[in-house]
This record gives structure tokens, sequence and C-alpha cells, in this order.
């Protein structure tokens, strides 16, 4: 796994994938030398890499920046891979960006515009990084939480379940990439089903719960 973006879900995600047996190649814009302590802390699988470093590495790639800094992820080694963004616009952040402000594409769909030979598929998204880590069950347990996925290729998002399933936790289809506004922030599915943030070990959250706040949405 490739991480473009080292923040907080990105470093909680790194932490269930070295749990799940998988290796992590991290980076952020900051430059390798800045994520060595992280890398230490992740353990052997963990190394520390620059962007396009991590981009060719991964299997899967998880994009987790900024929506202000699409235009900085590299493409070329993105190409044709499964890319996961977990990114939210927040124009108090990232500036505003009239597309977005005006609802005519979601943010998902920019960054297909930077990265337009990926195999994009959004995740992780509407999730707290401290429920991310501790809601994390394994296969069958009654308590397992789900998660909504957003994409328009049907085997990056079978790789994506695959993954997902191997750190702990269940998943709902939630459509295409120009449906996935239903997942972004302030929506019903976002953060409030796993409790709220004071709450760090947060509830688990099922299937038909998810699907609701999905089919509840307005744009």
């Amino acid at each position: 796994m490739g991480f473009i973006g080292s923040g907080s879900i990105g470093r909680a995600l790194a932490r269930l994938t070295v749990g799940a047996g998988h290796q992590v190649v991290l980076s952020n814009s900051r430059g390798p030398e800045t994520l060595v302590d992280t890398a230490a802390k992740l353990g052997p699988r963990a190394s520390a890499a620059t962007s396009e470093e991590a981009a060719a590495a991964g299997d899967i790639v998880v994009v987790t920046v900024p929506v202000s800094a699409f235009p900085h992820v590299p493409a070329a080694p993105l190409a044709g891979k499964t890319v996961i963004d977990t990114c939210n616009y927040g124009s108090e952040r990232d500036g505003h960006i009239p597309e977005l402000d005006s609802k005519s594409f979601t943010s998902s769909e920019l960054l297909l515009r930077y990265v337009p030979d990926a195999l994009l598929v959004k995740a992780f998204n509407n999730i707290f990084f401290e429920h991310l880590l501790s809601l994390a069950r394994p296969a069958g347990a009654a308590d397992r939480s789900y998660l909504p996925i957003a994409g328009d290729s049907a085997p990056a998002k079978a790789a994506v379940t695959a993954f997902i399933d191997s750190i702990g936790y269940s998943v709902v289809d939630a459509g295409t990439l120009a449906d996935s506004w239903r997942q972004a922030t302030g929506t019903p599915v976002w953060g409030t089903p796993y409790g709220p943030y004071s709450d760090e070990k947060g509830r688990p959250v099922g299937e038909d719960t998810i699907r609701a706040a999905l089919a509840t949405a307005t744009r």
C-alpha cells in the first residue's frame, strides 16, 4: 500500500494496514525524512519515500491530502492503479473551488482530472480517524462496522472491498464517483453514525444504518 499524504486518516489507515500484514510506503509533501519516526513506530513493514516512489510502490495507493493539493499528486505512477481517495473539500482550508462550491461535480471527480488514468474509489472520508482505529473488527464479528465506497470501476471496487475487509470493516457500495457526494462532509453518513468525536471508541454501525444515511442525503 502506497500512501500519498500522512495526516490523521493516513496514519490511522497505515497502522491498520500494517496490522493486517500489508507493507506500507508512506509519503508527504515535506519529504521522507519527516516520516522516519512514523515509519519506525509502525515497524518493519513500513517505510518512507517520496510521493512518486510511494505511488509507484503500491498495488493500491491511498491519496489522503487536502483538495488544494490535488494538482501535486503524481499522475504517471498512478496510471492503471486502484487509488483510494479519502479526501474531503473544505473551502476554509482549500480555498474556494467554484466547481465544488456550485456542486457541479464531486471532489473525487476533480481528483480524477489530475490523475485521469487511475481507477479511483472514494473511501474512508466519512469516519473520524480515532473511530477508524477503534471500530475495526475481525470478519464475522457481530459488531463489525460498515463503510461506504464509491467508484466507477468494478474491479477497483472489488480490490478496495477486499482491502477494507482485511483491516476489519465491511462495505456498502454507494454508487459511482458522481454519487460520492452522498458521503461528503456534512451528509448524514459523515461522522455522525459512528458517534461523537468526544467518544474516542465510537460505536459500531451496521449495513442498514449506512444505507439509510446514504439514502437520506440531499445535495
